[in-house]
């Protein structure tokens, strides 16, 4: 019997193409059942269009179903691919010029940082539904989570539903040995590496070619090149002595060296409020898709099977094993990092699930940066959980840009913006303002 796939949040055209595209790449995965959902009616009716449209493309035949109501898409599902974003465009503008008004800078805003705790808080409880869902008509899928803040939800979602079996993906890691090859001149299919930290913050352990170090040539490329200097992930590889596995937009707020001071984001050519015209170029693409679709013509499609949703359900399906980056709650695996909270590590795929790696301890300094990181998203998690709204204010006090950026009266006032700001997306236990 085939297959069931439950998208959430399927109005995505972005992840929905992609992720389809790679799905009905695989032969055996051809005939899937894709169950889709997604609250907005018109979104859904896209999802659809997108979706048949990319079995026509790769010559599959699957059977596609739409669900206005959740339940009824999760309903007997083997996987659920969670790809939503709570209060779309509207609250990601929100998040960035809320703090922008108090004078802190953001990049990317859906990590940590006080972006990415509110994006997180309004999150929570949409994952706590489906959990709820999930517990009741497919209590044996795999929840394949690619939303973000992914570090905060995988740790959440262990929090309030343990016996979940979740994997928390993201291409991160993948993209950046692939740009990193490229830009020594090694090719991807001839090195192995290992990397692990936590989400968008991971590191680079080692990197090989036939049992060959390949950091000297990365070196010798960095040296040759004064504008690759100019990049905040080179800046901190030179530092710390490992890459990171995320974008210098990213990397930057997760520290408190870079944002609040202007000669660094001039140094380090740093876009700050990026992730508002990425956001912005998503829901243009959305409309030119819909438009595309309508008009009958071909959908352009990418399958290149290099997302890891469809290269989990194929190795969970078929036996092939594969090992990718993924995201679980940290059991003994990164033994300098707290246990409970959710870390990446490589995990092997097969016929009988997912196994994640121990990795042991991480290089120190790689601790270090990553515990910082770890805090906020703790106290965010904590917070939603006990219904605690000082500890939203508390996890953005320790938050490592906005700490650097504000004073302690300036983020209980931006916290307090920012709920106003949000209203019922909000857990109703955190919509309280608080002074001291």
């Amino acid at each position: 019997m085939a297959a069931t796939i439950a998208i959430i949040g399927a109005g995505s055209v972005v992840f929905t193409r992609d992720l389809l595209g790679d799905v009905f790449s695989f032969p055996e995965l051809s005939d899937v059942h894709v169950a889709l959902h997604d609250i907005d009616a018109e979104r859904l009716e896209t999802g659809v269009a997108i979706a048949e449209a990319t079995a026509r493309e790769v010559g599959a035949r699957p059977a596609i179903t739409a669900h206005a109501e959740r339940r009824a898409a999760l309903d007997g599902a083997d996987y659920v691919i969670n790809v939503i974003q709570v209060g779309m465009h509207e609250a990601t503008v929100r998040d960035f010029e809320v703090p922008e008004g108090f004078g802190l800078h953001q990049t990317i805003a859906d990590t940590i940082g006080i972006g990415g705790i509110f994006r997180g808080l309004r999150t929570f409880p949409v994952l706590a539904g489906i959990a709820r869902d999930m517990a009741e008509v497919c209590p044996d899928a795999w929840l394949l989570n690619y939303t973000n803040p992914m570090a905060m939800n995988v740790t959440y979602l262990h929090g309030v539903a343990p016996e979940l079996k979740v994997l928390g993906l993201c291409h991160s890691v993948h993209w950046t040995m692939h740009d990193l090859c490229q830009l020594v001149g090694v090719p991807l299919d001839e090195v192995s590496y290992w990397s692990a930290g936590v989400n968008h913050q991971g590191w680079v352990l080692r990197w090989e070619r036939d049992g060959q170090d390949v950091y000297p040539l990365l070196d010798e490329r960095i040296a040759a090149d004064p504008e690759l200097r100019r990049r905040v992930r080179v800046d901190m590889y030179r530092r710390l002595g490992y890459y990171p596995t995320e974008t210098s937009e990213h990397s930057s707020e997760y520290v408190p060296w870079y944002l609040h001071h202007p000669s660094e984001v001039e140094r380090l050519r740093l876009h700050v409020g990026e992730y508002v015209d990425i956001s912005a170029e998503n829901l243009a693409e959305y409309h030119r898709v819909r438009e595309q679709l309508a008009g009958s013509v071909r959908l352009e499609i990418r399958s290149e099977a290099t997302e890891y949703a469809p290269q989990v359900i194929h190795s969970l399906e078929t036996g092939t094993r594969r090992v990718i980056s993924a995201n679980v709650a940290n059991r003994g695996l990164i033994t300098n990092l707290p246990d409970g909270f959710a870390v990446e590590v490589p995990t092997v795929l097969d016929a009988l699930g997912a196994h994640p790696i121990r990795v042991g301890d991480l290089p120190p300094q790689c601790a270090a940066v990553n515990r910082s990181y770890i805090g906020p998203a703790e106290l965010a998690v904590r917070a939603a959980m006990e219904g605690e709204p000082r500890l939203v204010r508390v996890a953005a006090m320790v938050d490592p840009n906005t700490a650097a950026s504000l004073t302690v009266d300036q983020i209980w006032e931006l916290c307090n913006a920012l709920v106003s700001a949000h209203g019922a997306l909000l857990p109703e236990p955190l919509r309280e303002q608080m002074s001291i």
